[in-house]
Order: structure tokens, then C-alpha cells, then sequence
């Protein structure tokens, strides 16, 4: 396997008694689209500053192609960043905004404006060169900021939060075209956000942290189906809690009791193959029927239409409250409240968690 591009290692930052990482180790491999997801306070943009440059650590290193570039400051490192904010100069162009990178590297005249050209086609932004950033609307400024940051060609680009200051459709269109433009230019990208949409929809790979540690990681496919703990299960999408007793193993899977039904589990490393345990299961992966054509029986308590999807809340004498998500377009039983209803799962739609 080839060197990481990337590389942080046991990296530990306080702020008084707050610890904003905890002894992180991450490899960033060249090329990919690598996301750092969690909720506000989690460490992730203190992450993302180290190895930037422009939060200086405690103890721990940043390696960047092999390199220690632990105590290098920013414009030393190769790296370019996009900030939530933007950072445009409001007094320069356009074109002098993203041709301020090269300026300081001393290119000539004549690079800079090919390559200005350049990066503003590559963002669909050519025709608005001579306009003063005030002049342009959040998602135009984006744009503006992204192509800056690539005017120099940098092995590795940060973004924190870039997409945030933005209304819910725009979001959705820049989501698209930086995916694209990832893709395009194989630049990597590393990402900051704590919309899980977005992080899911957008890379190769995410990295889930809390309170400055990382808590998994891996393909978004593999983070949603398969997660290891509550906080990661509830965090990543919604997940019912299930309460069960573990009763063995057989073969991949182990089987589990609750409320009188016993059913197969995935599992995977570190989790307790008997005694109580806590069940994760997708309100997607949830069966509704009538009474008697399911397991378990319960009362719809509520119920939330959502245009593609209808979320239906169940009532059950000892699951408790279970959320169920199915498809408005012919779905098998349109539930009413207080409606008797029955709800099933097939086997191993439940992932056991290590954190019983």
C-alpha cells in the first residue's frame, strides 16, 4: 500500500481543561474524498486547523508525504484551505482574487493570467473576472474562494464547513459539483461538516469524531449499515435503540432475544456474544402491516409525512417507541393514528453495538 499523502499521529490539543483532540491518528490517502464528521465541540475543525498549520499542537506530529510538517507554518506546507466564511478580499477583483496566491509565489504576469482563466472556467465563474466580491451572491463568493484555492495546484485542499452559509437548494447544487470537481482535477479533499447528508452524499470516506477522539471510520455505506456504537448509530442517520439479551453466536451472525422473538444480529469485533445488549436498526429497514402479518404488534402514536417518505411512530408495550420510515408511493398499509399495526425485520437488519 502506498504512503499516505497524510499523515497525523497521536495529535493531543487543549484549551485549559477542554480537550479539543485526544490523541488522533489519521492516515489520508492521496487522491481520496476524506470527511471529518461530528457534532459542534467534536475536534474536527481543530483537525482540520493542525494540519493546516494554523492551530499548533501540543504534542503529536503531521507528516505530509513522509515530511514532518508539524512546525512549518501555513503558506510552507502545500496545503490550500477554503473557509466557511469565504476570506475574499473585498478590495481586490475577482481575477485578483485568485491570482493572489500566485503573486506571492512570484509568477509571471502572463502564468497568472492563464491560469486565473483557468480556475475561473473551471468553477463557471469566467465571466464574472472583473467584478468586486461584494458584487456576487454567497454561492458565486464560494466558487470565487474554491478557485483561489486551487490556483497553485496544491496536493491537498481543506474545506471547513464551506457549504454551511448556504440555502438548502444551493447547498444541494455545490454538493454535486464539487463531488464532480473532485473527481475531475483527483485532488484531495478534506472535508469538514456536521451535516451527515452531506458527508454521506459527498465521500470516500468519513471519520466520526466526539469530544476530540475519532470514533469510527470508513465508507459511508459501511458507517450507515454497519455502526459500532449508540452515539455512531444516532448520529449517522436515526437508528432505534433495541433493547435484547445476546443468547450466542452462530456462525457471522448472533441470535437475540427481545420481547419474546428471537432473530439473527450482525455483529462485529467487541461485541459481547451473550448477556444484555443494545440493537441498532434503521427505521428504513422496518416491515409494516396489518395486525398478524409482522411479529410484534403495536399502536401508531404519530406520524410525520415527509413527501417521499412517511415516518411512522409505534407504540409497543416493550420495545417501546419504534420509528418506522417507508415510501409514500404504494406502500403496503397507509397507517392512521392510533391504528393497530404489526412491524417485522429480516434477519440481520439489526447490528448489535458494543456499547450495551
Amino acid at each position: 500500500m502506498s504512503e499516505p499523502i497524510l499523515s497525523v499521529r497521536q495529535a493531543i490539543k487543549t484549551y485549559g481543561d477542554f480537550r479539543a483532540l485526544d490523541a488522533v491518528n489519521l492516515d489520508i490517502r492521496e487522491g481520496e474524498f476524506l470527511t471529518l464528521l461530528g457534532p459542534s465541540g467534536s475536534g474536527k475543525s481543530t483537525l482540520l486547523s493542525a494540519i493546516a498549520g494554523f492551530t499548533a499542537l501540543d504534542s503529536g506530529v503531521v507528516h505530509a508525504k513522509g515530511d514532518d510538517i508539524t512546525r512549518l507554518p501555513p503558506e510552507k506546507r502545500g496545503l490550500a484551505m477554503v473557509f466557511q466564511g469565504y476570506a475574499l478580499f473585498p478590495t481586490m477583483s475577482v481575477a485578483e482574487n485568485v491570482g493572489y496566491p500566485l503573486r506571492v509565489r512570484k509568477w509571471s504576469k502572463a502564468a497568472i493570467r492563464e491560469r486565473v482563466t483557468e480556475c475561473l472556467d473551471l468553477v463557471q465563474m469566467g465571466q464574472f473576472a472583473d467584478r468586486m466580491p461584494q458584487q456576487l451572491s454567497g454561492g458565486q463568493q464560494q466558487r470565487i474562494a474554491l478557485a483561489r484555492a486551487l490556483s497553485f495546484k496544491p496536493d491537498v485542499l481543506l474545506l471547513d464547513e464551506p457549504l454551511s452559509a448556504l440555502d438548502k437548494q444551493l447547498r444541494a447544487d455545490l454538493q454535486w459539483e464539487l463531488k464532480a470537481l473532485h473527481e475531475r482535477l483527483g485532488v484531495t479533499f478534506i472535508y469538514v461538516t456536521h451535516d451527515q447528508d452531506e458527508a454521506l452524499s459527498m465521500s470516500d470516506r468519513i471519520v466520526i469524531l466526539k469530544d476530540g477522539a475519532i470514533q469510527q471510520e470508513g465508507a459511508p455505506n459501511e458507517l450507515y449499515d454497519w455502526p459500532r456504537t449508540r452515539f455512531v448509530a444516532n448520529f449517522l442517520g436515526k437508528s432505534n435503540c433495541i433493547e435484547a439479551r445476546m443468547t450466542g453466536r452462530d456462525g457471522d451472525h448472533l441470535i437475540a432475544e427481545a420481547a419474546g422473538h428471537r432473530f439473527a444480529v450482525h455483529a462485529g469485533t467487541g461485541v459481547a456474544e451473550t448477556g444484555k445488549g443494545c440493537l441498532a436498526l434503521r427505521p428504513e429497514r422496518i416491515r409494516l402491516g396489518l395486525p398478524g402479518d409482522e411479529p410484534f404488534t403495536g399502536r401508531v402514536k404519530q406520524i410525520s409525512y415527509l413527501g417521499e417518505r412517511c415516518q411512522v411512530l409505534v407504540d409497543h408495550d416493550v420495545l417501546g417507541e419504534v420509528l418506522v420510515s417507508q415510501p409514500t408511493w404504494h406502500s403496503g398499509v397507509r397507517p392512521e393514528p392510533r391504528m393497530d399495526v404489526s412491524f417485522g425485520w429480516d434477519a440481520k437488519a439489526c447490528v448489535a453495538l458494543v456499547d450495551a
